[in-house]
Parts: C-alpha cells; structure tokens; sequence
C-alpha cells in the first residue's frame, strides 16, 4: 500500500507570484509541442508546412485546448450547473477542464490555419497528432499531484490512498493515463509519422489509440461523483471516447481510398 506524498499544490513561488503544478504542466506540454513540432519540420515529408504555420497552430492549439477544454466541461460534464451560474463559465481558477472539449477546440483551430494557408485540414491534424500526447501525459501528472481525478478502490499492490479524497486504496488512474495516453500514444505516432503515410492516417491512429486507452482507463477512474456511470454502466468519458474509436477506424481504412483517388 502506497499513501500519495501530498505535493504543495504550488511548485514555484516568487513573492506575491504563484505558479501551480497543474499550469507547469500545461506550460510543459505546450513547450514539448514546439520542441517537436520543430524537430518534425526537418522531415521532407511535412515540406508543405513551415515555422510560420508552427507558430499559428502553436498558438490556436493552446487557446483551442484553453477555451475549448473549459467549454467542454461546462457542457459535457456540469450543463446544469453552469446554466444556472453562467458568470462562472470562464472562472479557470476554479479548476474543470474536458479532453474532449478542448480536443474539439484544437480541431477548430486547425480548420482557421488551413483556411488561411489553404491547405487540406487533415493535413494539419497529421502534423499536430504526435504533438499532442506528451502535453496530454503531463497534464496527467498535475491531476496526480493536486489528487484529482482519481482511481476506483483496488486491492492491487501498487494502488495508492489520496489522504486528500479518503482512506480507500485507489487505483493510480492518473499515472496510467499518463503513461498510455502520454508516453506510449506519443511513441506510436511519432515513429509512425517518421515515414510518409496516407494524408489522415496518423490523425486516424491519434483517434484509434487514444480513444482505444481511454475507454479502458475509465474502467479504473472513479466516475464524476456528480453524473456516476451513465447507460451501459460506461462513464462519460468512455461515452465520448468510443466515437473517437469508430471514426479513427473508419478514418484508417477509408483514407487509403481516398489518396489512391486523387
């Protein structure tokens, strides 16, 4: 049995300026994106995109993940909530941030950026794909530290107490999550990518794996104590990841079709 060190939610403070652990990771995430998003443009294969582009979708990625990320959570975890509080809706401070609401706000971005450079959208979202997990696998780690979004009571011996939520053995959802979602979905896309593939096929596997371990991740998370499992005993991440499955494997297969028709 393992008991959570209970981290100082702030990791740096500087007089009366605070950085949290859960924004260093954010800053983290967007920092790696960079990084390699560079490294990615010295590959022939993305000859179509340049530093320019880099720093557009840069920077509408982070306010997709930010806006999109809140609004999503407004609407896919607490409607009810929010409809009666509306002045609360942009209260970040408060905490409550959606994967899939902000997924859905980077997508909007991209479809902006291939406008303005007239290039085709998916494209962009193949580029971006192995970018994202590293951002997403931090982000898990500051739900870890501040003890949020824990696991489902276990009897496995690697499971962990969060003094912070109770004295139940809790699965370490978050640290899988980071680990899948984060670390391995990163390595399957980037080695993937390395090679010139059909235009949708790496967005196809970004949708196919990520949906694929976040739908059996749920299975150790505790449900939002406010919605507890929905129709089917499937929580609402596991409602909105399956559709990411589906599509990704119809995506794969049907974007074979559509680059040999061009």
């Amino acid at each position: 049995m393992l008991t959570h060190p209970q981290f100082d939610p702030i990791a740096i403070s500087l007089g009366p300026i605070e950085l949290h652990w859960y924004g260093l990771m954010y800053f983290i995430g967007f920092l790696s994106f960079i990084y390699f998003g560079k490294k990615q443009l010295r590959n022939q294969t993305w000859s179509l995109i340049d530093e320019k582009m880099l720093d557009d979708m840069f920077f509408f990625g982070a306010l997709g993940v930010i806006l999109g990320g809140r609004l999503g959570y407004v609407f896919f975890y607490q409607p009810g909530y929010y409809l009666n509080h509306p002045a609360e809706i942009f209260a970040f401070w408060q905490g409550g941030m959606s994967f899939h609401g902000g997924f859905l706000g980077v997508l909007i971005g991209m479809m902006m950026i291939a406008r303005k450079y007239q290039i085709r959208w998916l494209v962009l979202t193949d580029f971006i794909a192995p970018l994202v997990p590293l951002g997403l696998g931090f982000g898990r780690i500051g739900n870890f530290i501040n003890q949020e979004l824990w696991g489902r009571p276990t009897e496995a011996s690697w499971g962990i107490i969060f003094p912070a939520v109770d004295n139940v053995i809790r699965h370490p959802s978050q640290i899988y999550q980071s680990f899948f979602e984060g670390l391995v979905l990163f390595l399957i896309l980037w080695f993937y990518a390395k090679k010139k593939r059909d235009v949708g096929k790496i967005s196809a596997l970004f949708l196919i794996f990520y949906g694929l371990f976040r739908f059996l991740i749920e299975y150790t998370r505790e449900p939002d104590g406010h919605l507890g499992l929905l129709y089917l005993d499937f929580s609402m991440g596991q409602w909105l990841s399956f559709p990411m499955l589906i599509l990704g494997i119809f995506m794969y297969f049907k974007s074979s079709t559509i680059n040999n028709n061009d």
